[in-house]
């Protein structure tokens, strides 16, 4: 049964291997299933373009027949699954999510093959398919059951009528040959069908898939240069200014040593004060553009960081396995940041519990406060900026902040987007 690869190879194979196998019953499905597919087609269609037409006049029967491509385009994305029924290896989507997917064909023309499908699958290919499985099955099965059919009444087969019980057992073996037939037929015509959907539609999913693997390599092409300019910023700040400030500092300790007593020497305590405390600000600064502990030791010990650092008591409760891809870590650790910042400048919070966990190769992380609610995503906050930036993942921010709380910031983002 699994030593043909589709049913083109199955039909043209040794008779008995053919029989024995799925490929007959696989492809009676697929055209079985073009029937509703066709029927309901051919009803949008007629509707949608009835419609527009009617009230063309008004301008509104246009936009009304735009949705046509777009019906074009679900039948298509339909028929390019079905025709796994018989072709698996011609059944194929295009590469990404739904939601890039969608974008993408924004970006391209209206394919006039998925709409010449649409129109030839309504109007043609269902009404052939359901002429003959009527037919094939309507003879094998009159012939077949001929003995127990005869006893209630004759039953005519084409120009032959069957009214006694030696016709009805000749019958039998001629209704064995048109199951044959009928199996050779049906899988032959199904076959056919599916290499002409192949033909129509592989173009346009040859193109969407293009765009949609330029989509997904412009945003991971982003996120990456801006993680590579974020590595030269922390840099020339640990290695330039930081470094400045040290010396700066150093040298005014010594000449704390060499000035006498008075309002010089106090006015000189206070610059030296104000110079360390700029470069403790200066290494904050710089451990959140690029948290060392990080990417040496990965997202639990550096959630855990930020939570010892933390004025809100922090329960943290991270389950991986392994380390996360880096944009995925870095994401991550930049959400539960700026969820505590937020549950500790504004939410008012006494308790932040943050958790992560995989699911089904997906991270789940959730931040939740018992602060007093109210917070958005959007406004040219921080919350914004992660939603985008988790969108270039293919991931997902969600904010749950009823007014009086509690709040619950919630990001899940395919392991693999990286």
């Amino acid at each position: 049964m699994s030593s043909f690869p589709d049913a083109w190879t199955a039909v043209r194979g040794r008779p008995w291997r053919f029989l024995g196998s799925a490929w007959p019953w696989r492809s009676l499905a697929y055209l079985a299933t073009t029937v509703p597919v066709g029927v309901a087609t051919v009803v949008a269609l007629f509707v949608v373009v009835g419609i527009g037409l009617l009230t063309v006049v008004v301008v509104v029967g246009l936009l009304v027949l735009t949705a046509v491509p777009t019906i074009a385009t679900g039948v298509a994305a339909l028929e390019r699954r079905r025709v796994g029924l018989v072709l698996p290896g011609a059944a194929r989507e295009s590469e990404g999510s739904l939601r890039e997917r969608l974008r993408a064909s924004r970006d391209l023309p209206v394919s006039w093959s998925e709409v010449g499908y649409a129109v030839l699958l309504s109007l043609v290919l269902w009404v052939v398919d359901a002429v003959v499985l009527s037919t094939t099955l309507t003879v094998s099965g009159s012939l077949l059951l001929a003995p127990l059919l005869v006893r209630a009444d004759a039953i005519d087969v084409g120009i032959w009528r069957v009214d006694t019980t030696g016709e009805a057992n000749m019958a039998v073996p001629l209704g064995v040959v048109a199951f044959v037939l009928a199996a050779y037929v049906v899988t032959a015509l199904a076959v056919a069908q599916a290499a002409l959907t192949q033909v129509l539609l592989d173009p346009q999913q040859g193109r969407l898939a293009k765009a949609v693997q330029d989509l997904r390599r412009s945003r991971v092409d982003l996120v990456d240069a801006f993680e590579t300019e974020r590595r030269r910023i922390e840099r020339d700040l640990h290695d330039g200014v930081q470094q400045r400030l040290v010396a700066l500092t150093m040298t005014l300790g010594q000449a704390e040593l060499d000035v006498a007593d008075g309002p010089g020497l106090a006015l000189l305590r206070r610059a030296h004060q104000q110079a360390e405390e700029a470069l403790d600000e200066l290494r904050s600064t710089v451990r959140g553009i690029h948290p060392r502990v990080l990417v040496d030791h990965g997202l639990a010990a550096a959630v855990h960081e930020i939570a010892d650092r933390s004025t809100v008591p922090v329960q943290v409760d991270i389950a991986l396995a392994a380390r996360l891809p880096g944009p995925v870590e870095t994401a991550a650790y930049f959400v539960v940041s700026e969820a505590l910042t937020n549950a500790t400048r504004h939410a008012s919070a006494r308790l932040v519990r943050v958790q992560a966990w995989t699911h089904d190769d997906r991270l789940v992380l959730s931040v939740a406060d018992d602060g007093v609610g109210g917070a958005v995503v959007g406004g040219g906050t921080g919350l914004a900026g992660l939603a985008l930036r988790l969108e270039a993942l293919d991931g997902l921010l969600t904010v749950t902040s009823p007014p009086g709380g509690p709040t619950e910031v919630r990001m899940e983002c395919p392991i693999d987007a990286a």
